[in-house]
């Protein structure tokens, strides 16, 4: 956990700074034609997301590496002191909970806890891509794409009461979403 501190301290702290004033802010002053909802949604959706790419894609000074077999790297996530493990554990949970729980709040298309899976799943994926191809020194890992996606997930479940149900049809009367 300190070195998650040591390194992203800044981050963290102007995440949990402006996170909840941006969220005010769309709250108060969305565009007429957008609902609250949609306003804190897409702030929820970037803000939580964002802070997360830039720690994520920010070059460490080792070499990089792949894991490919499946709760290979894991244990090693807990085998040092129990920060690390929480840093891990959580960091890697919260990677994607942005989009799991914001997106389908924001996007009817995207509704569905299927698809919220293949969606965190894809994004995972490409995030570990980018990280060894990017040689930023970071452990590109199977693992990561797990937690990362099981993070999404259930961050989805948790705000499955607020998902998009309906839209509204050119003529402004509101009908399901197929």
């Amino acid at each position: 956990m300190g070195a998650a501190w040591r390194d992203h301290s800044s981050t963290i702290i102007a995440t949990l700074l402006l996170l909840p004033l941006a969220g005010v802010a769309a709250y108060h002053w969305r565009r007429r034609s957008r609902s609250r909802r949609d306003a804190l949604a897409e702030v929820g959706l970037l803000g939580w997301t964002l802070p997360f790419l830039g720690m994520l894609f920010t070059p460490q000074g080792t070499p990089r590496s792949v894991d490919l077999v499946p709760l290979h790297d894991l244990p090693s996530w807990f085998s040092s002191d129990p920060g690390t493990a929480v840093a891990q554990l959580a960091g890697n949970l919260a990677v994607l909970a942005g989009v799991g729980f914001f997106l389908p709040v924001r996007f009817g298309w995207a509704a569905s806890l299927p698809r919220m899976l293949v969606i965190a799943a894809t994004s995972a994926v490409l995030i570990e891509t980018l990280q060894w191809v990017l040689a930023i020194g970071r452990v590109s890992s199977v693992d990561d794409v797990l937690v990362n996606t099981a993070g999404a997930v259930l961050a989805a479940t948790c705000s499955g009461r607020w998902w998009v149900t309906e839209k509204a049809d050119t003529e402004g009367q509101i009908v399901p979403v197929p």
